[in-house]
């Protein structure tokens, strides 16, 4: 596992300091113009990249959203990881949200399968089996099963793994991000159901997405 980064994901550092260098340069031949575009960019890269502490709930029988965004669907539809029929809730990040991913629940991760593809919006029902993806299985102590899927969209074109098969990760913590606009879709196993509606608001690691069902 990469270590958690507190205030900025690393995978941010290079371009941040690349557009410093820019912006000083610029400022230092009185290149106006050329310092202020350089400082716009770089103030979007940071806020782009920054990665927030997150409160998260401890109750038991929850699931925690695995990406901050808009629920743009609620649907029944065959995981690609188990084959099952199941509810899907899908989350789409436009390029002003925080990109890093959490861990819904705490388990093991049983499977990660990177797929490559195309670049079509992630709001398109389309993107979660043509786009470039990741997908994720994560294991509970008690057996359940879930299945979480990163898929890059119109202007993201990388996502980025922090975890690997065999990693034990924690409720709420970072397994990952995508770079720039994206989707991430979230399969809930039986016993669950969505706590969320299409046009809710979630912050990752942090809002409940699913619960356990009453019995």
């Amino acid at each position: 596992m990469k270590k958690a980064s507190i205030s900025l994901a690393p995978e941010g550092a290079p371009l941040i300091g690349f557009l410093t260098v820019v912006s000083l340069c610029c400022a230092m031949l009185q290149c106006w113009p050329a310092t202020a575009v350089a400082l716009a960019a770089l103030f979007f890269t940071l806020h782009f990249f920054r990665d927030p502490e997150r409160v998260i709930p401890q109750d038991e029988g929850i699931a925690v959203s695995p990406a901050d965004g808009r629920v743009i669907r609620i649907t029944e539809r065959e995981d690609p990881m188990t084959g099952e029929r199941r509810q899907c809730i899908s989350i789409f990040m436009n390029v002003f949200n925080v990109h890093v991913n959490r861990a819904p629940v705490e388990g093991t991760v049983a499977a990660v399968n990177y797929i490559p593809g195309k670049y079509f919006n992630a709001s398109l029902d389309k993107a979660s089996t043509d786009n470039e993806r990741c997908l994720w299985l994560l294991e509970e102590k008690g057996g359940a099963r879930w299945t979480f899927v990163q898929i890059a969209g119109l202007v993201a074109r990388r996502i980025v793994p922090h975890a690997e098969k065999g990693d034990e990760l924690l409720r709420g913590q970072r397994f990952g991000m995508i770079r720039f606009g994206s989707c991430v879709e979230v399969y809930i196993p039986g016993g669950y159901e969505p706590a969320v509606r299409i046009g809710s608001t979630t912050l990752a690691g942090q809002t409940v997405i699913a619960r356990a069902s009453r019995q």
